[in-house]
């Protein structure tokens, strides 16, 4: 019986490149993309943390190369980007997941070191990675652009403010590149993490967690990075081919909790 329906649902052979994929939620984005048949490329700043994520994923039949990239710094891009360019020729999907998180007050004597620094991961980093993905993405069949903000880019917390200017700048360039890049068929969306269990998160005592949970969360727990990753997978499909400038909290709905 042939199908009723014509738009793929399926990755498989598609190319991924992936930052900051060596843990927490880039780790369990590689791990599904992989599943799902991509060939994920797994980029991060050390290159042992890059190397067992790969080993890991081709140890189980799945397709995935690794590359030691510094979304802070021009050269590695460019230098990292060179080679993986020359061995796949092409780029399908481009996630931009590289993050830091470092909490400062505004009198701080550091705070613009702070401030630097983070912008510089976060938010110029990505923008780093688009405009050296983007001439490989033009000649795709189904380009794809994920950046990864937060829950911080739709509010705010104290003593965050480096981080969270970063994250509502990530939702402002999802926006504005998705209007940018309509035309040339690359859709371009955003996912809001809210409360994940990541490296970011586990020197927050259990205890601490739950408390926050029941008060500030309806789903009344933290959330998993392969939870986050499948929300980034279905903006990747062939078949999502008429979303863009979307942004998706993965937040066991803190954001719309108003008490």
């Amino acid at each position: 019986m042939s199908r009723l329906t014509k738009l793929s649902r399926s990755i498989k052979g598609h190319i991924v490149l992936i930052t900051g994929a060596a843990s927490g939620m880039g780790k369990a984005t590689a791990q599904l993309f992989s599943d799902e048949g991509a060939i994920t490329i797994v980029t991060d700043l050390d290159k042992k943390a890059v190397n067992d994520v790969v080993q890991e994923i081709n140890s189980n039949g799945n397709k995935a190369d690794g590359f030691v990239l510094d979304v802070s710094d021009e050269r590695s891009v460019s230098s990292a980007l060179s080679e993986i360019l020359e061995k796949y020729t092409n780029l399908d999907i481009l996630i931009n997941n590289a993050g830091i998180a470092i909490s400062t007050s505004i009198d701080s004597d550091d705070y613009e070191i702070f401030w630097d620094k983070t912008h510089d991961v976060l938010l110029k980093g990505q923008v780093r990675l688009i405009r050296a993905c983007l001439p490989s993405l033009k000649k795709s069949t189904f380009p794809r652009i994920v950046n990864i903000s937060s829950t911080e880019g739709l509010g705010a917390s104290p003593k965050h403010s480096p981080y969270t200017s970063a994250k509502h700048g990530v939702i402002g360039l999802t926006r504005s590149l998705a209007v940018e890049l309509g035309s040339l068929g690359i859709t371009v969306n955003c996912i809001c993490p809210g409360p994940i269990n990541t490296a970011m998160t586990e020197k927050i005592p259990q205890k601490d967690k739950e408390i926050y949970s029941k008060r500030r969360v309806p789903l009344k727990r933290y959330g998993e990075p392969e939870e986050v990753a499948h929300a980034t997978l279905n903006f990747c499909l062939p078949s999502s081919s008429f979303i863009t400038g979307s942004v998706l909290q993965v937040d066991g709905g803190l954001t719309v909790k108003r008490a």
